[in-house]
């Protein structure tokens, strides 16, 4: 495979105020190819992924110049790469992180999980072991989800999109397409799973069709989760175990050739969304604010825009969404990942063949 060669590009505290006068931002890296997720170290590094499979460590505020090795091969095609990474809850003494990618080729491929052990150094992965692989495969190279979380009781959430091509099957619980899969650590399905009697044992929630964001909301410590709409209908969702989300049988969008899809209504028998984007804004990545850096956001759920080109703040009041606020558009770029950072601040990861990670910073 031929690739692009990127000249990288360290800054170290350049920081600029944009048009919202509450807002600098701070540009700790730039030159990633298409930079998908972030995750924190205990020490302060961070992790982030390539979706043409490269894992980068930024270690004392710089992006260190060689990628992580040991990432396993990713089928990188059209939407395909590398995805998410995510720690073990007891990293700390396992040093254990998950990758979720598309593996295969181009007739053949799906969702799935590696785990492995990051050296003490955070240059190499050792002991990789593939632990998931989404249940059927499909061809093309669209609609992964691919964004995981870890709950409280330890078990794992993994987002499954369709694959497009397989939209109908997201309707059956007895395969991974347009599903969340609920796993033990080791990859194997968790006990209490809704779907375990009768239909396959990993499943948690189906009737998604591409879910890229996941969260959990800080109070309540309820999961919300979004996914693209077709030509709109983008959702945010409260997830429950064993709910029914709709695709492709409901959507607040319509479908690319035009054709109606019966919006979603009460009592049709599939779980609501909690609000909607149409047109799309092409939602990827989610986080709840915790910090104080910003003590007006707390508690706030904040959403990246690729084709809405944004970073979209919804007001949580009492658990409910109140209202929305267009932040960071000046940039003019996708946002494809946001992070609440454990220093207080806010991080996004700009979607671009020399993408950038951003720490937001209040301007005063």
């Amino acid at each position: 495979m031929v690739r692009v060669l990127i000249a990288l590009v360290f800054v170290l505290a350049s920081g600029s105020a944009l048009a919202d006068d509450r807002i600098r931002t701070v540009t700790l890296a730039r030159g990633l190819e298409f930079p998908w997720s972030l995750a924190f170290l205990p020490n302060g590094d961070m992790l982030v992924t390539e979706r043409a499979g490269r894992l980068r460590l930024i270690h004392d505020g710089a992006l260190v110049e060689d990628a992580i090795t040991g990432v396993p091969d990713v089928f990188d095609n059209s939407q395909g790469g590398l995805f998410d990474v995510v720690l073990h809850p007891d990293f700390e003494t396992n040093r254990l992180i998950y990758l979720s990618y598309a593996s295969g080729n181009v007739v053949l491929n799906r969702t799935t999980i590696t785990r492995a052990r990051l050296s003490d150094d955070g240059r190499e992965l050792e002991d990789a072991d593939v632990i998931f692989r989404a249940r059927a495969g499909k061809a093309g190279g669209a609609h992964y989800g691919g964004r995981m979380i870890f709950l409280p009781d330890g078990t794992l959430l993994l987002t499954i999109g369709e694959g497009f091509i397989r939209r109908e099957q997201a309707q059956d619980p007895d395969n991974h397409f347009g599903s969340i899969v609920r796993l033990n650590d080791d990859g194997s399905p968790a006990d209490g799973n809704p779907f375990a009697e009768d239909d396959d044992p990993a499943i948690w929630t189906i009737g998604h069709r591409n879910p890229q964001g996941i969260a959990i909301e800080p109070t309540s410590g309820e999961v919300w989760a979004h996914e693209h709409g077709p030509q709109g209908g983008d959702e945010v969702n409260h997830i429950i175990a064993g709910a029914n989300y709709g695709w492709p049988e409901r959507s607040n969008g319509v479908n690319y050739n035009d054709s109606d899809i019966a919006n979603h209504a009460v009592d049709d028998g599939f779980e609501q969304p909690l609000a909607f984007w149409t047109p799309s804004i092409a939602p990827s990545g989610m986080a709840f604010y915790t910090g104080e850096a910003f003590p007006e956001w707390t508690g706030d759920l904040f959403v990246g825009a690729l084709a809405g080109q944004h970073l979209r703040r919804l007001d949580i009041e009492d658990g409910e969404i109140v209202d929305q606020e267009i932040l960071l558009d000046a940039l003019e770029t996708r946002i494809r990942d946001v992070r609440d950072g454990p220093d207080g601040f806010l991080y996004v990861l700009t979607d671009d063949l020399e993408g950038s990670v951003l720490r937001l910073e209040p301007a005063d």
